[in-house]
């Protein structure tokens, strides 16, 4: 992307990211005027917690309501508002040229914002985040852009939803290159992150400048401490793994019901409803939850209390198709089992130096990398989200093993298996293309067959057909003065010609050719577009001169290098083999 096109996409990206902080201000006012109206019978924005209504036993009903009109909205609406937003906005990022339908901008922020407000035990970051992304989107179906701008857009518009909702810009940077762009580029990095800061500033100037979970200072960890938070990250990151499966299979559950998809919804809600009425504080977002685990003010009954029961809630409305986030209550799960164990093990074993709210803060961030396999997003989203730096250590440990044990455990992620079992191939490593890395001059023929311009086009066919000829099936056409005119094929010979016919008269086009200092990759996308199978190579002191030609044969050959580098083992010790022997036999 040229330098001026990119300060055109920064500032579309910085627009969206302000109307992204707007909208995502708008929705939580709207959860919270859903929630008063709901709960407590007055219309008011100010926060609401569903847990003081005075409604009684009467507050069941509450979710139901709204699992009913999720589901008329979702049944003659779009079926698309189901589900946590996350995963369709990566659906149309890989598969959908990053277009995302419009009345999607209006309907899945307004379906979450019943959802939640009448007690769905999500976050509203998820909807957020799509309604960010598909306000990016709208912008770039409705302007000149391409298919790679408009995903740019798509992700500043998300990153800007969950840095509004957060006052995170950094992880929300972290969270579009981990989980949407699939790039780290300087024509997508930098609108993404100025999208993020301008999101972050309206946040600022509404509800200022204070972390979202405030929590105690932490203390620098000591070693053995350091090790504990990496073993709890390696417990949560187990669980994870668990709560992810525990989702889909939720889900399959409700694929077998003999009702139409639009009720499953109010089915789920009635199991919110019951729980919410057991315990009123699983309802919701839930983000004074997080913040009184983090601080230490919930004991550790309160706290499996807690946990279990928004557990249940949470997995059977989410697995029943309504629209809420994931990421809340992931941290709701992941804070209030780490303060469970850090808070046995302070206790029993002080000597360990563990601090409860420290692991609470670690599990917190390890669950999210864990069932996102987010891992950088994770680490730096605890640290935005709390202002503690001296917890970025045991984050980075705990993070690191939570990721390391689910990638062990399960191949995709809470974001990418329902992508997976709709056939998707989606990969969350990154590197740079290995044909970026090489250039044409390392992998090209030198000695190079050509053909003069002035050869008559039947005596060149005979010559060619005789045994000892190369075999290759494109030659580069020379004029007399030893400059490229074109290239010609066999088959371009072997077309009945009259006996005067020259080499240079079959010459159609002009020859695409690619520089000697040019990528490999560039020689495969220069082949792509023009449709051909090679390339003349040229230098770029003498551009009609041939120095070489490079073919789809020579860019195959250039991966055995990178494959035998990837099987060559060395050294003295073998790595599996210890290990091996390590297992105990069974």
């Amino acid at each position: 992307m040229r330098e001026g096109r990119l300060a055109v996409i920064t500032g579309a990206a910085t627009g969206v990211g302000l109307a992204g902080g707007f909208i995502a201000v708008f929705l939580l006012a709207l959860i919270r005027l859903i929630t008063n109206i709901a709960f407590h019978q007055q219309v008011s924005i100010a926060p609401a917690d569903p847990a003081g209504s005075p409604l009684g036993i009467a507050m069941i009903g509450i979710p139901i309501i709204g699992g009913i009109v999720v589901g008329i909205m979702a049944r003659w609406g779009s079926p698309a508002i189901r589900g946590h937003g996350i995963p369709e906005v990566m659906d149309s990022v890989l598969h959908g040229e990053s277009r995302i339908p419009p009345r999607l901008t209006i309907l899945k922020p307004l379906s979450a914002a019943i959802a939640i407000g009448t007690g769905g035990p999500f976050g509203a970051e998820g909807p957020i985040i799509a309604t960010g992304g598909a306000l990016g989107s709208l912008l770039g179906q409705y302007a000149h852009v391409t298919s790679d701008e408009r995903k740019t857009l798509l992700a500043a518009g998300a990153a800007a939803g969950m840095a509004a909702t957060f006052g995170s810009p950094v992880s929300a940077v972290l969270l579009a290159v981990e989980l949407l762009l699939f790039e780290y580029r300087a024509r997508s990095i930098v609108p993404v992150s100025l999208a993020a800061c301008a999101a972050t500033a309206v946040r600022m100037a509404i509800f200022g400048p204070a972390p979202v979970f405030p929590m105690p200072d932490v203390s620098e960890p000591t070693g053995t401490a350091l090790v504990c938070y990496a073993l709890l990250g390696a417990v949560i990151g187990v669980v994870a793994v668990g709560i992810t499966r525990s989702v889909y299979d939720v889900e399959d559950l409700f694929e077998r019901l003999p009702i139409h998809w639009m009720w499953w919804p109010t089915i789920g809600a009635v199991v919110v409803g019951v729980l919410g009425y057991i315990d009123p504080r699983i309802l919701g977002v839930g983000y004074d939850n997080i913040t009184a685990i983090l601080a230490g003010n919930f004991t550790i009954g309160v706290i499996a209390i807690l946990v279990l029961l928004k557990f249940i809630a949470w997995t059977v409305y989410l697995g029943s198709g309504t629209s809420g986030g994931t990421l809340a209550p992931l941290f709701t799960f992941g804070s209030g089992l780490g303060a469970i164990v850090g808070g046995l093990l302070a206790l029993h074993f002080p000597e360990l130096g563990i601090a409860p709210p420290v692991a609470a803060l670690v599990g917190m961030a390890a669950m999210f990398a864990g069932a996102s396999r987010a891992l950088l997003t994770s680490v730096v989203f605890a640290f935005e989200t709390t202002r503690q730096p001296l917890g970025l250590l045991p984050l980075l440990a705990g993070c690191s093993a939570a990721y390391l044990v689910a990638r062990m455990m399960m191949k995709h992620s809470i974001m990418t298996e329902k992508l997976a079992r709709r056939g998707a191939l989606v990969q969350d490593d990154y590197a740079v293309d290995f044909l970026a890395r090489l250039t044409v001059d390392s992998a090209m023929t030198r000695e190079v067959v050509t053909l003069a311009s002035d050869a008559g086009a039947n005596a060149v066919l005979v010559r060619l057909n005789a045994p000892e000829s190369p075999g290759h099936q494109g030659f580069p056409v020379i004029d007399p003065s030893g400059n490229l005119v074109g290239v010609v094929t066999r088959r371009d010979l072997k077309v009945e010609h009259a006996d005067d016919t020259l080499v240079g008269d079959l010459v159609k086009r002009a020859a695409a050719v690619i520089y000697s200092d040019q990528s490999l990759r560039d020689a495969a996308d220069v082949m792509v577009r023009a449709g051909v199978g090679r390339l003349p190579v040229v230098s770029r002191d003498a551009p009609f001169t041939v120095v070489g030609i490079i073919t789809r044969s020579d860019l195959l050959r250039a991966h055995a290098p990178r494959l035998a580098a990837a099987e060559r083992r060395t050294g003295r010790f073998k790595l599996d083999e210890m290990l091996r022997r390590a297992r105990p036999s069974r």
